[in-house]
């Protein structure tokens, strides 16, 4: 079933970006292409002509390729539903269940990119085996993180209660200074008048 739907991407693909079309269009030469990929294509080289057999195009704005345009956003809702059905995501190239993982590359990979030029010689793990590895060694750095943290929030609760211990006895000796300088205002004002 994946060998079926790697085949139709691919003839579902523009020769000009190979993604799937993006509303397509189709030339006089029977051609198609994603309408933005070709009009950058044009602009370009300068001349409007098929950029698969040269063919010059005649047509000021190329028709739009409906049925195509259709079968395209049929088929990528299709493996999207594919995708969110199965809890295991698919390799975007082959629409293979990614079963295996890269050491390299450090990505997830099917079983066909396992065999491809790309990931030759390549160390592979089980998918299941490598998570594990990864959670066991996040475990063991993030225990130290946390001890870190933990210790981190003590000081900062000590110098918060500290902070405020500070600011109240700043607070008090100030009221303190305040009402001895009214007092000596007072003297003084008293000192000043005759009598």
């Amino acid at each position: 079933m994946a060998g079926r739907f790697s085949l139709l991407e691919e003839e579902l693909s523009c020769p000009v970006c190979t993604e799937i079309f993006r509303d397509p269009v189709v030339l006089k030469c029977s051609h198609s292409f994603c309408k933005a990929c070709l009009q950058k294509y044009w602009e370009q080289k300068g001349s409007r002509e098929c950029p698969v057999c040269r063919r010059k195009s005649s047509m000021e704005q190329p028709f739009p390729n409906l049925s195509l345009r259709n079968t395209c956003e049929a088929f990528l809702k299709e493996r999207s539903q594919r995708a969110t059905a199965g809890s295991e995501e698919l390799c975007s190239l082959h629409s293979e269940k990614l079963k295996l993982f890269c050491l390299e590359d450090q990505i997830p990979i099917c079983a066909i990119c396992q065999t491809s030029k790309k990931h030759e010689n390549h160390k592979l793990r089980p998918v299941q085996e490598a998570a594990e590895e990864y959670k066991e060694k996040l475990r063991t750095a993030l225990a130290p993180l946390q001890e870190k943290l933990k210790a981190f929030n003590e000081v900062k609760l000590v110098c918060d209660q500290t902070a405020e211990h500070i600011k109240s006895q700043a607070q008090r000796t100030e009221r303190q200074i305040k009402m001895e300088f009214e007092k000596l205002q007072q003297f003084l004002k008293m000192k000043r008048q005759p009598g």
